[in-house]
């Protein structure tokens, strides 16, 4: 596993930034690079379970472990769901196991500052360098735009 971070500048106050990143309305939009018809199954809260989907209902069963709000959120992955199933057990769940995935927010005279830093295994970094920058200008137009 591999520490990846990437980051991006937004002309709007964190907590439009934060209501971006977790919207019901606006989380499938800009994680739509990864997959077209994302979703997530959570409440955003402090050790609730969280699955994150593809279209097919396919993805990642995990963990809100910190929820700061327009501050700081991290999530702890746990392995991988498939029709209705969790994998937590088996080999390809395991290589997923306690990565996290951390949010942090910076504001500073109305702009944000938003870092993602995540653990990544290697088959999938190339993949994560190319659809993070994507995100995160969709992050960043969104924002933007409802900032105005």
């Amino acid at each position: 596993m591999k520490k990846q971070k990437y980051e991006i500048t937004i002309h709007a106050p964190a907590e439009k930034v934060w209501n971006v990143l977790l919207g019901q309305d606006t989380y499938p939009i800009w994680t739509s690079v990864f997959s077209e018809s994302s979703q997530v199954e959570t409440d955003w809260q402090e050790g609730s379970k969280a699955l994150f989907l593809d279209g097919s209902g396919h993805g990642m069963v995990s963990e809100i472990a910190t929820n700061r709000p327009s501050k700081y959120l991290s999530i702890r992955h746990l392995g991988t769901y498939k029709d209705g199933v969790e994998y937590t057990d088996d080999d390809k769940a395991n290589e997923w196991a306690g990565a996290m995935e951390n949010y942090t927010l910076q504001e500073s005279d109305g702009n944000t500052r938003l870092l993602v830093d995540l653990d990544v295994t290697e088959q999938f970094q190339k993949h994560m360098d190319e659809m993070w920058p994507l995100a995160l200008q969709k992050v960043k137009e969104l924002s933007e735009k409802s900032s105005s």
